[in-house]
């Protein structure tokens, strides 16, 4: 896997789900599941939410401007009988397929790596020479072309793939398997032919060495259960967080908290257009907002709806909480195999998280920015077209928010520019629409009452008979914030009235 396969565990790592579930976009039109998809205790495959699975790999061509052409074995057999042994090899004669066959390199599973702005992929190199991406199967018949599709998926950009430099073999680069053939086989050869651009990519394959000398203690340190304070009114001596501009960052730096604030900036401040528009339902707003509510711990949950390629729409139409703590590494496979069930039986697409900052603004951590890099690069992993995935963050009982209602900021991220690729990724804010549905619908109130009984004996349970300023109570404050994603139809409030009775009788 590329990372940690569980969001749910502490430092929130991207989940399975977003492999097995959020793989297939939608083409915008309503669709129907299957009568099979009906089937009690059937599991939905992995792509199987918007795309037939492929019946055999696909085989990848496309390498960028620089794409070595793969011989076929009998023009590689004319190329040696020509060229000989005491001519030079042309660069393109170089091959995975000539290294395996001279003994250099040896097939297997994993042997070949990618490292590129802080991101991992692992293939098997086949007995012909070609490349199979461990994560989805898909078959590359050269390192650039592998390279190319993997570096694209982590910046859209990215217009060739560097293959020899990018690639490593068994940890060590490709291009110092081709200079050790021309050293031995043609020793008069210019070996720069072999090492061409890997300067160029020399600092992004450096970013991991940094990673991996994270201190053990901070590992250790989050690893740690917290103690969790039930208050939500700030007191005096509080330390607040406060947000640093994205300009003063600069590069990684291992010593930085990952808990240090990030302003977002305008996708006009970095000279680009917002590449989707974004579509909210009222009723997610709602159910989200609600479930931030209810604790003073970080809350988590995932986004479903659909992507509409023709017209890069982004409708998100469905909020799933995850009931489960966020260290819970026990209880997480099942809250999001339910989660994903739900998906799948509503013919909707995962499109997005959302996660709570109890207490302190609505922005983002270094640790929020990396891990939704690391989202939508899962979103859209095993498909070759561009599908977003939207960040939430919910700051419900910060001081600092406008009135009573919450600071709710939708956000992305973009690669950091290459020439600079051990910088953090740049967190920008989305435009959004916000649409107000014409009701409450009953999978929101049911959610909403699994949430109230999920939290009643929780030690983080917020008070919510405690007062939020002197002539408002939490409960009220809770009220008028939900209120803010009211339907339609005004009869919502009365629905409403029976879950806030129940959190009136949960102290």
């Amino acid at each position: 896997p590329l990372v940690q396969p569980r969001l749910l565990t502490k430092d929130k790592h991207p989940s399975k789900l977003l492999l097995s579930c959020g793989a297939a976009g939608h083409s915008g039109r309503e669709e129907q599941p299957s009568p099979g998809a009906l089937e009690p205790n059937r599991r939905p495959a992995t792509g199987e939410m918007g795309s037939e699975p492929p019946l055999s790999p696909q085989v990848v061509e496309e390498g960028g401007e620089e794409e070595e052409e793969e011989l076929s074995g009998a023009e590689e057999g004319e190329l040696r009988v020509s060229a000989g042994r005491g001519s030079v090899l042309t660069r393109r004669g170089i091959t995975l397929r000539v290294l395996l066959k001279d003994g250099l390199v040896e097939s297997g599973d994993g042997v070949l790596s990618i490292h590129y702005l802080g991101k991992n992929f692992v293939g098997d190199l086949l007995t012909d020479g070609k490349i199979r991406w461990v994560e989805t199967g898909q078959i590359f018949n050269s390192p650039s072309a592998w390279a190319t599709h993997c570096k694209r998926l982590v910046n859209p950009a990215k217009k060739s793939g560097c293959g020899w430099a990018s690639v490593r073999y068994r940890g060590q680069k490709l291009a110092q398997y081709k200079t050790s053939w021309l050293r031995k086989y043609q020793p008069s050869a210019d070996v720069s032919l072999a090492s061409e651009g890997e300067d160029d990519e020399m600092a992004e394959d450096e970013e991991e060495d940094a990673k991996a000398a994270f201190p053990a203690e901070e590992k250790n340190r989050k690893s740690k259960p917290e103690s969790h304070d039930v208050s939500v009114v700030q007191r005096r001596g509080d330390r607040e967080r406060v947000p640093v501009r994205y300009c003063s960052l600069g590069t990684r730096d291992v010593a930085r908290d990952p808990h240090t604030l990030v302003e977002l900036s305008a996708f006009s401040a970095i000279n680009r257009f917002q590449p989707f528009n974004v579509a909210v339902s009222s009723n997610v707003l709602l159910l989200m907002d609600f479930h931030c509510h209810l604790t003073t711990s970080e809350v988590v949950g995932y986004l479903g709806g659909r992507w509409d390629t023709t017209t890069q729409l982004l409708t998100v139409l469905r909020a799933f909480p995850c009931r489960t703590r966020l260290g819970d590494r026990d209880a997480a496979p099942a809250v999001e195999e339910e989660i994903c069930q739900n998906l799948f039986m509503r013919g909707l697409s995962l499109v997005g998280w959302y996660h709570s900052h109890p207490r302190g603004p609505a922005l983002p951590s270094l640790q929020d920015i990396d891990s939704q890099m690391d989202h939508q690069l899962r979103l859209q992993g095993s498909s070759n077209g561009f599908q977003p995935c939207l960040g939430i963050i919910c700051g419900p009982y910060y001081h600092g928010n406008q009135g009573v209602a919450s600071t709710i900021t939708p956000f992305w991220v973009v690669p950091p520019p290459e020439q600079r690729p051990n910088d953090y990724g740049i967190p920008v804010a989305v435009e959004v629409t916000y649409v107000q549905d014409n009701f409450l619908t009953t999978d929101v109130l049911n959610e909403m009452m699994l949430l109230v009984e999920y939290y009643r004996a929780a030690p983080d349970l917020v008070n919510f008979s405690q007062m939020w300023c002197p002539d408002t109570s939490i409960l009220d404050k809770i009220k008028a914030s939900l209120s803010g994603h009211a339907p339609k139809d005004q009869a919502y409030a009365q629905i409403l009235e029976h879950v806030y009775n129940q959190l009136r009788n949960m102290q």
